[in-house]
């Protein structure tokens, strides 16, 4: 009986330190939550999230296997978080769409700072970092605030289904309109082509000239005329035939991918977007969300023409591994339930 009860008072004992050791495990002991920092980032370009060690242990500790240094996006639901970068010792991964993209400074054993290159709008939100060697010693929260410093717009090319070389300037004018554009003057492709624009068919202009921007000439594309804006000069209004220079500006509202469960024809995703409050997104809403927010999906998805396209700001395998752009699909048979859906909401 007396064996009994001392064996009993001995598991209670236990339990009760396990339970005790648990918590203080599972909760940042050495030091708390620290002030939320605020970091402001430029679209496209670097931005640091710092994490400085404070305590003598975190110091001495940061360069060993034995010590983890955990970055977190961080989502008011905690079941969404996004893992960024995991660093032990030698050892690192990043994940999702930070992989290859952040690293982390490790000046001394005093920084856990954070880089992420290439800033997208998408990247905005609330940071963690956590520095963890048996208990967690740092927690530090950062929210990064990014803006873009391009407002004007964009320009991009633009034919209609039926092909290219198939618009007078009347449609021309027109088909712009109907991707929330307007003809694009010679200035705004001037300044494209400054930005990169590499287009090898001849567009209508908003003053009735036909032009194509190259930047690296080649056979019958600027051919020996080198790089710069290859004119056609003025041409027949009615007449002529040619594809169109749209340009777009900036977004007052929301271009966003509709989460679908399955894949949709061109009516489904029409009536998809108009069920989520929305419009199926036009030609123009994908290249200003593209080049002036960063928007990044390597989804194809129906647009209102008809066509299918996805927009690429950060290129990697499988996704315009060369460069980043707007991929164009075509224009598929409408029928078909062979694609997602991007939609516009206005603000």
């Amino acid at each position: 009986m007396w064996k009994t009860e001392k064996m009993t008072s001995l598991l209670c004992i236990t339990m009760i330190s396990l339970a005790l050791a648990g918590s203080a495990y599972g909760q940042p002991t050495n030091l708390p939550i620290r002030p939320t920092v605020m970091v402001l980032g430029v679209l496209g370009e670097n931005v640091t999230l710092p994490c400085l060690l404070l305590s003598e242990h975190a110091k001495d500790a940061i360069a060993h296997t034995g010590v983890r240094v955990k970055w977190t996006k961080v989502e008011e639901d905690e079941a969404l978080n996004e893992d960024v970068l995991l660093s032990m010792g030698f050892h690192k991964k990043t994940y999702g769409s930070f992989a290859d993209r952040v690293f982390m400074n490790a000046a001394d054993n005093e920084d856990a700072t954070l880089t992420i290159t290439d800033v997208s709008l998408a990247d905005a939100g609330k940071y963690r970092c956590e520095v963890i060697n048996g208990m967690v010693d740092i927690l530090e929260e950062v929210i990064l605030d990014v803006q873009s410093i391009l407002t004007e717009g964009v320009v991009f090319p633009y034919s209609p289904s039926v092909g290219r070389y198939n618009l007078n300037f009347a449609n021309a004018t027109q088909a712009c309109l109907e991707q929330n554009a307007s003809v694009a003057s010679l200035e705004q492709l001037h300044e494209a082509w400054k930005g990169g624009l590499d287009w090898c068919n001849a567009g209508w202009l908003s003053d009735g000239t036909v032009y194509y921007p190259v930047t690296k000439a080649r056979g019958p594309c600027g051919g020996n005329k080198g790089p710069g804006l290859i004119s056609y000069g003025l041409q027949n209004k009615q007449m002529g035939r040619y594809d169109v220079f749209c340009f777009a500006s900036a977004l007052k509202g929301s271009f966003y991918w509709l989460v679908q469960p399955d894949r949709l024809t061109f009516d489904e995703a029409v009536q998809a977007c108009v069920d989520d409050g929305a419009e199926i997104a036009k030609v123009g809403h994908m290249y200003s969300a593209w080049k002036l927010e960063g928007f990044d999906r390597c989804d194809a998805g129906w647009l209102a023409d008809g066509s299918v396209r996805y927009p690429i700001s950060r290129p990697r395998k499988n996704c315009s591994p060369t460069e980043a752009a707007v991929r164009f699909g075509g224009f598929p048979d409408k029928m078909e339930k062979s694609n997602g859906v991007y939609c516009f909401k206005d603000e």
